[in-house]
């Protein structure tokens, strides 16, 4: 059975999600929060989604704050003019540290103190009724990155009360937030029916650790509450309890991965006002949070929510979570060969012998593949319960674990480096001569043909609005948090081999289209875009 598409199909026809996104930071990075501010905060591209966008209705209820604890003497008056100046910083009342309770100080201060605007346009299903729906406030000053709407509304005659949000969010300030990509994540999971078992949560002792790991809900979106018609009934009278993340999972710790996570309205509450809670402050904020998540009084009803494939680490972190930027195309490319191998196998399970297809390495004892798949696979390790998955299914065509990143060729140009870094990309995939530099023809011509060959955001997002990444970490240096910037935010929607195509296919009918593309293949080289076999083989592509 294969999995369910991302976004849902009545995606749209719910009211948008309210994210308060508190990005955690410290007096002296200013220089991160600028960047924050210019880029995933306010760029349409973060905030409105792919292609077309949504004139930015997914996230005209998100907004943006900077979190700081207490700042040092020296550093008090230059915070106090960028407050002054861009109206997103929020002091807590905390000394600044990390594992020593500022994270639930923030909560704490966000159950007074967060608000977000309110639903500004009518859709097909009305917003929910909750406890705090009816809590508002007069709108505060807007930062520059705040959604467009509230800014029109601002401005008119009667501006509307903000509202509390769905969710508040933490997030580390060495993390890139496509805020689109977010909203509509937790969009759909605000409007998910609930598992009637509490299937999605873990056990509620947090000292005992149970025999059998707790299935943990990656989308229970799927099933939607009374969308097919124009009412919408609460979760039985009560608030949801989402906790929203990229589950990280090990011998003693079950977690949300404290990058990101997203807490609904009702957790936060509730964690601020449980005196136990006040007592399990100190120590790795992210594994803290989870242990409150456990002690809650309907612990077995809080939704453990993890997303996995799109929260990774920057292409050059060099760690285990860390790959190239990854988009649709190519997960949806990983997911059909994986798709095939495994048939492969499956086969040879029920049958309890080769298919005519396969045949047996005895050198290796693993079955080899058709030509068409490329890895042998070892069918005892594949075929029990705790047995390995093949390593070309943990492998990145752009990053190595613990291997420091080198490009594939040394003197790229700053935008052919970037595509370099997308996972799947034929650029990441070059082979060059041994001199590893453009001074050689061959090495010249496969930098063209990548470059040429590359996709454009419509392709790689599939024509689709959201779908793809939701968050880069572990971004360490300002040069990596741009280059994310560019590969996420930059690029044109059809590369000029894309356009070029679809001017062919729309000047010519069907049938002299398809003798023009018979036997052809772009290889992107503007003397000669299409290329027969043969003239592929000259290339050097074969």
């Amino acid at each position: 059975m294969s999995a369910p598409s991302f976004p849902h199909d009545e995606l749209d026809t719910l009211p948008p999600a309210g994210l308060f996104v508190g990005v955690f930071s410290t007096d002296s990075a200013f220089e991160r929060r600028a960047l924050v501010r210019s880029t995933w905060a306010s760029h349409p591209r973060s905030r409105e989604g792919a292609g077309d966008g949504d004139d930015g209705v997914g996230t005209s209820r998100t907004i943006v704050r900077f979190i700081l604890g207490q700042p040092r003497k020296d550093w008090e008056r230059r915070i106090q003019l960028e407050m002054e100046e861009y109206h997103d910083i929020i002091i807590l009342p905390v000394a600044e540290n990390m594992n020593a309770g500022k994270s639930h100080t923030y909560f704490s201060w966000a159950s007074i103190n967060a608000w977000v605007p309110p639903v500004y346009m009518k859709t097909p299903v009305p917003p929910p009724l909750f406890s705090y729906s009816n809590a508002s406030k007069p709108p505060p000053p807007l930062a520059s990155h705040d959604p467009s709407d509230a800014w029109q509304d601002l401005s008119s005659p009667q501006p509307q009360a903000w509202v509390r949000p769905d969710f508040v969010v933490k997030v580390d300030d060495d993390a890139f937030v496509m805020l689109a990509e977010l909203e509509a994540r937790l969009r759909l999971e605000m409007h998910a029916k609930p598992p009637v078992d509490g299937s999605s949560s873990p056990r509620t002792t947090i000292h005992r650790r149970s025999d059998t790991p707790p299935r943990h809900n990656n989308g229970s979106y799927r099933k939607l509450l009374n969308v097919q018609t124009n009412t919408y009934s609460t979760f039985q009278d009560q608030d949801p309890l989402i906790y929203w993340g990229y589950l990280v999972t090990n011998r003693l710790h079950r977690f949300m991965a404290g990058e990101l996570y997203a807490l609904s309205w009702s957790l936060v509450d509730w964690v601020a006002r449980d005196p136990s809670v006040k007592e399990l402050t100190r120590g790795a904020e992210d594994k803290q949070t989870a242990k409150w998540m456990k002690m809650h009084p309907q612990a077995e009803k809080v939704r453990w929510i993890s997303e996995r494939c799109w929260i990774y680490d920057h292409p050059r972190a060099g760690t285990v979570y860390g790959h190239g930027f990854l988009f649709p195309s190519e997960v949806r490319r990983v997911r059909k060969s994986m798709s095939s191998a495994l048939k492969h196998l499956l086969q040879f399970a029920a049958s309890s012998s080769l298919p005519s297809s396969l045949s047996w390495d005895t050198e290796t004892q693993a079955i080899a593949l058709p030509s068409s798949d490329s890895e042998q696979f070892d069918t005892n390790e594949l075929l029990t319960p705790y047995g390995r998955t093949p390593a070309s299914w943990a492998q990145s065509s752009v990053s190595t674990f613990h291997v420091r990143y080198t490009p594939p060729v040394s003197d790229l140009g700053t935008l052919e480096s970037i595509e370099a870094l997308v996972e799947g990309s034929e650029m990441s995939s070059i082979q060059p001569d041994t001199t590893s530099s453009l001074s050689t023809t061959s090495t010249q011509d496969a930098v063209s043909r990548a470059w040429a060959n590359r996709e454009g955001r419509n392709a790689r997002y599939e024509g689709k609005r959201v779908g793809g990444t939701i968050v880069v970490h572990f971004i360490k240096q300002n040069t990596w948090f741009l280059e994310t910037a560019l590969a996420l935010l930059e690029g044109e929607d059809y590369t000029q081999a894309e356009s070029q195509k679809q001017d062919i296919l729309e000047d010519c009918d069907s049938d002299e289209t398809q003798n023009i593309f018979d036997g052809q293949r772009t290889i992107g080289s503007l003397d000669l875009p299409f290329a027969t076999y043969a003239e592929t083989v000259r290339y050097g592509r074969r």
